[in-house]
């Protein structure tokens, strides 16, 4: 696995990259001062002993009694779980204390980036109550498929249009459709749409909307789509019984 993508991942954890290096040095290493940590990464030992420091104020690492300070890592799982928790705490505190804006529900708002794309479309599949509608390619539906499958468990509506059938979502009705592999579009409650190019760049950009005509107009406009693709399956029917 590539230290930089193993680094990555930790900082979404709270942790600094010079941090997330030491602590992964920690982890292949076990024990070690903050000299051996600085020879064994190449790191100053001034910026190797601030990032120790760090390390034990995150919870990400131990520092053993004796002569010498020594420090150790802590579990990866134990140091995730420990986050993930105390971020449960302060979300349940900020929903409690912070003023809710109002959402513009009449107006558009242009997402700028796959990462705040996706973020958008699993809180709106999170958020639904009574149906979806999802166009994607396979792969991007497989991504949302603990979503997907919540919905289903709790008999709510989903209709997916892709190219392939994702496997696993038993109760989705399922289209078929070609060429439009980097498309998406996304409709929940008839009330919430996400329409746009996610190629996998920072420069994606979809458009999320309440506005009640352009989500009629998007929502009929899928509606006409599966017709379409009704009827060229029945076309194919009655040719192969012929």
């Amino acid at each position: 696995m590539d230290d930089m993508v193993i680094a990555e991942k930790l900082q979404a954890f709270g942790l600094t990259r010079q941090e997330a290096a030491i602590y992964l040095c920690l982890c292949r290493n076990g024990t070690l001062t903050g000299y051996e940590a600085a020879k064994l990464t190449g790191i100053s030992r001034s910026n190797v002993y601030n990032a120790l420091a760090g390390l034990t104020e995150k919870g990400a690492a131990y520092l053993m009694e004796g002569s010498a300070s020594r420090y150790t890592p802590v579990p990866v799982g134990e140091l995730c779980d420990d986050k993930l928790r105390a971020m449960r705490e302060a979300k349940v505190w900020l929903e409690q204390n912070v003023p809710r804006a109002i959402q513009p529900e009449d107006g558009y708002i242009t997402i700028l980036g796959e990462q705040q794309i996706l973020d958008r479309m699993h809180h709106m599949l999170e958020s639904a109550e009574k149906r979806v509608y999802l166009a994607a390619s396979r792969e991007r539906i497989e991504a949302f498929a603990p979503e997907l499958t919540a919905l289903l468990t709790r008999r709510i509506k989903v209709v997916l249009l892709s190219d392939r059938m994702t496997e696993g979502l038993k109760g989705a009705a399922f289209y078929r459709t070609e060429g439009k592999e980097d498309q998406v579009r996304l409709i929940t409650d008839s009330r919430y749409v996400l329409t746009g190019e996610l190629t996998g760049s920072r420069q994606d950009i979809c458009l999320y909307s309440g506005q009640r005509v352009f989500v009629d107009t998007l929502k009929e406009a899928m509606r006409n789509e599966i017709k379409l693709i009704e009827l060229a399956g029945k076309k194919k029917k009655t040719k192969g019984e012929v």
